[in-house]
C-alpha cells in the first residue's frame, strides 16, 4: 500500500457486553476458509446508499422544517469539530450529477432516505404538507428510474422532526406511532406508484441506544436503563403499523415490499469450548439484532433479554421489568411484518462472559448484557474506532439470520469501511480489500443457502458521519467539503466495485488482482486533479484569512497548513505511484 497522508489513531482493546440464544446455530464451525471464486445468482442487485441528513444539505431551504439533528448538531461540543450537516454534500442540488456517478458505477439500485421534516415541517400531516419537498423526491425518483436504477427508500434515517421531540418527547412517546404512520402513508400515496422497496427504519438500535441511552446522537437524552428500551418498543410498534397500512391499503395496487434495516455486528465466543462464552456471544447478537428482529419474526423479544433485564430489574427493587412487554394482541399484530430483512453489517467482536453489578445507579443497556467485547489487535482498523475489518464474521451473521428467522429474503442495506484522516488518499487500497473480502463472504453465505438478494455499498459519497462530523469518510467518492461546490472525485474503490458489479462476482484470481492493479493506477490521475483543486482552494483561503483581522491561529492551521500538507502528500503519493508502475513495466 502507498504511504497515506494520514492521521493515525491508535485503537486498542475494547470492553463492553452482550448475549442471546440461537437454537440451531453451530458455534463450533469456526473455520474461516479461503477466498471463493464464483458468481452471484442471476438478477442479484448491486447498489450504494446514503441518507437525507448526511448528504442533502439545504437544511432550511424550500420550506423544510427542523429535525432533531439540525438542532443537535448546532449545539457546541456535540459533534467533532462542531461540524453540522447544514450543507454536507449539497445533494439536494446535485441529483443529476450524483445519478451520473451511479450510472458510471453501473448500479442496479440506490438506497436513500426521505427527510420527514422536508415533507412535513412539524412532523404532523394536518399542519402542512411541503409540496417543494415532494417535488424534490419526485425529481430524484424519476431521474433514478430514467437511468434504470431502482430506488430503495428508507422512511426513517434518524431525522425526527424537532417539533415532535419538543412537544411529545420523540420516540419516548407512543404518539410517534401514529404520526410516523401518517408520514409513511403520505409517502406511499405520493411515491408508491414508482417505489417498490420500502424500509421503515434504518438501524433502530442506534436511534434507541445512542439517542435515548448514551446521548451521543440526537436528541441527546441520557435515560439510562429505560430510555433505549422504551424508544425501541415504540419503534417496533410503529414499524408494524406502517407494514399493516401498506399491506391493507397499498400493496394490492402498488405491488411493493416493506422491510426494515437492522444493524447486526457479529459476536464470536472468545473460547468456543466454553459454554459461558458461547452464551455471552449469543446474548451479544440477540441484544443487538434480535432485539428488533425477534419480535418482527416471532412476535416477542428474545427470551434472553426478558430473562436478563427482568432479573436485574428485580435485583434493583423494581416492581416490573425495565423491558416493556407486548400484549398477546400486539404480539400477533407485530409478528410477520417483514417482506424482506435489511442487514447493515460492518464489523465483529470477540465476546466473553462478564458479570456486572445490578444496582440502580449502574443499570443500563450495556450492563444488562453481562458480557465483554474484545478485539484482536491484528484486525485492520483504518478509520472509525469501532470498525475493524473481520470479513468472516459477515458470513456467520448471515447464516445466523437464516437459522434464527426462517431464511428470510435479505438485502444487505449497508456495508463498508471508513478512513479517519485530515486528508484523504484517493488510492484507498484498504477499502478495496475490505469490499473484496466482505463481498466474498456474502457469496459464500449464498452458497450456504442464505437468501441474499442484493448488496448496498456504504456509501456512495463521503458525507456527514453523525457525531464524528466530517472527520470520517465512508464514500466510494471523495467529497471536497472545503469547496462550496462540493466536487466529487472517484477513489480507487470505485473502479474495483464497478468490476465486481460487471462480472457479478469474482471470475478468477488473476482477473481480480488485475482489477486491483488497474484501480490503483486510475486513482493516480484523480489524486493529481484533487491536488490542483486543493492548491487553488488553499490560495483563496490564504487571501481571505490574511485580509481578515479576526483570523485565529486555529483557523490558519485548519484552512492553510493542513490542506497544504495534504496537497503535498497527494502529489508525492501520485509521483511515487507513477515511479513504481514504470519500474514494473
Amino acid at each position: 500500500m502507498l504511504p497515506r497522508c494520514a492521521v493515525g489513531v491508535c485503537h486498542v482493546l475494547m470492553l463492553v457486553l452482550c448475549v442471546s440464544a440461537a437454537e440451531d446455530f453451530d458455534w463450533t464451525k469456526n473455520h474461516h476458509g479461503s477466498f471463493y471464486y464464483g458468481t452471484f445468482p442471476a438478477g442479484f442487485s448491486w447498489g450504494a446508499g446514503g441518507s437525507a441528513y448526511q448528504t442533502e444539505g439545504a437544511w432550511d431551504k424550500d420550506g423544510k422544517g427542523l429535525s432533531i439533528w439540525d438542532v443537535f448538531s448546532h449545539k457546541k461540543g456535540k459533534i467533532q469539530r462542531n461540524d453540522t450537516g447544514d450543507f454536507s454534500c449539497e445533494g439536494y442540488y446535485k441529483v443529476k450529477d450524483d445519478i451520473s456517478l451511479m450510472k458510471e458505477l453501473r448500479l442496479n439500485h440506490y438506497r436513500f432516505s426521505i427527510s420527514w421534516p422536508r415533507l412535513l415541517p412539524t412532523g404532523i400531516k394536518s399542519d402542512h404538507v411541503n409540496e417543494k419537498g415532494i417535488q424534490y423526491y419526485d425529481h430524484l425518483i424519476n431521474h433514478l428510474l430514467e437511468n434504470k436504477i431502482t430506488p430503495i427508500v428508507t422512511l426513517y434515517h434518524w431525522d425526527l422532526p424537532q417539533v415532535l421531540q419538543e412537544k411529545y418527547g420523540g420516540w419516548q412517546n407512543i404518539s410517534m406511532v401514529n404520526y410516523f404512520n401518517e408520514f409513511a402513508n403520505l409517502c406511499f400515496e405520493r411515491f408508491g406508484d414508482r417505489v417498490k422497496y420500502w424500509i421503515t427504519f434504518n438501524n433502530p438500535w442506534s436511534v434507541a441506544v445512542e439517542g435515548y441511552e448514551t446521548g451521543e446522537h440526537a436528541p441527546g437524552l441520557r435515560l439510562r436503563g429505560t430510555g433505549a428500551y422504551r424508544a425501541a418498543h415504540h419503534i417496533i410498534k410503529a414499524h408494524a403499523k406502517v407494514w399493516h397500512t401498506y399491506d391493507s391499503q397499498w400493496r394490492g395496487k402498488q405491488k411493493g415490499l416493506v422491510g426494515i434495516s437492522l444493524s447486526g455486528e457479529w459476536g464470536e465466543p472468545v473460547d468456543i469450548s466454553n459454554q459461558k462464552d458461547i452464551e455471552a456471544a449469543e446474548r451479544y447478537v440477540q441484544f443487538h439484532l434480535g432485539w428488533f428482529a425477534t419480535p418482527i419474526f416471532h412476535g416477542d423479544y428474545p427470551q434472553v433479554m426478558k430473562d436478563f433485564i427482568g432479573r436485574k430489574s428485580v435485583q434493583q427493587g423494581l416492581g416490573t421489568s425495565r423491558l416493556p412487554t407486548f400484549s398477546p394482541q400486539e404480539k400477533s399484530y407485530i409478528k410477520g411484518t417483514c417482506d424482506f430483512l435489511g442487514i447493515g453489517h460492518f464489523t465483529t467482536r470477540y465476546i466473553t462472559q462478564k458479570n456486572n453489578p445490578s444496582g440502580r445507579s449502574s443499570s443500563n443497556y450495556f450492563s444488562d448484557r453481562d458480557l465483554a467485547e474484545l478485539v484482536d489487535p491484528r484486525w485492520p482498523d483504518p478509520g472509525s474506532e469501532w470498525l475493524y475489518a473481520v470479513p468472516w464474521g459477515f458470513r456467520r451473521l448471515l447464516n445466523f439470520v437464516k437459522t434464527q428467522y426462517g431464511n428470510p429474503m435479505i438485502y444487505v442495506t449497508a456495508n463498508g469501511v471508513s478512513e479517519k484522516m485530515l486528508c484523504t488518499e484517493l488510492c484507498d487500497e484498504w477499502r478495496i480489500v475490505y469490499y473484496k473480502d466482505y463481498i466474498n463472504e456474502m457469496l459464500k453465505a449464498i452458497k450456504d443457502g442464505v437468501n441474499v438478494k442484493g448488496y448496498t455499498a456504504w456509501s456512495l459519497l463521503d458525507k456527514f458521519e453523525w457525531d464524528e462530523g466530517f472527520s470520517e469518510r465512508f464514500g466510494l467518492y471523495y467529497v471536497d467539503f472545503r469547496n462550496k461546490n462540493k466536487p466529487r472525485y472517484p477513489k480507487a474503490s470505485v473502479q474495483f466495485y464497478k468490476r465486481i458489479i460487471s462480472y457479478n462476482g469474482f471470475p478468477n484470481q488473476r482477473e481480480v488482482e488485475n482489477w486491483r492493479r488497474k484501480a490503483v493506477e486510475t486513482c493516480s490521475s484523480s489524486n493529481q486533479l484533487l491536488a490542483a483543486e486543493e492548491q487553488r482552494s488553499t490560495a483563496a483561503n490564504i487571501l481571505r484569512l490574511i485580509h481578515d483581522p479576526l483570523t485565529s491561529h486555529m483557523e490558519m492551521v485548519t484552512e492553510i497548513v493542513v490542506p497544504t500538507v495534504c496537497t503535498l502528500s497527494i502529489l508525492l503519493s501520485a509521483i511515487f505511484l507513477m515511479f513504481l508502475l514504470r519500474r514494473r513495466n
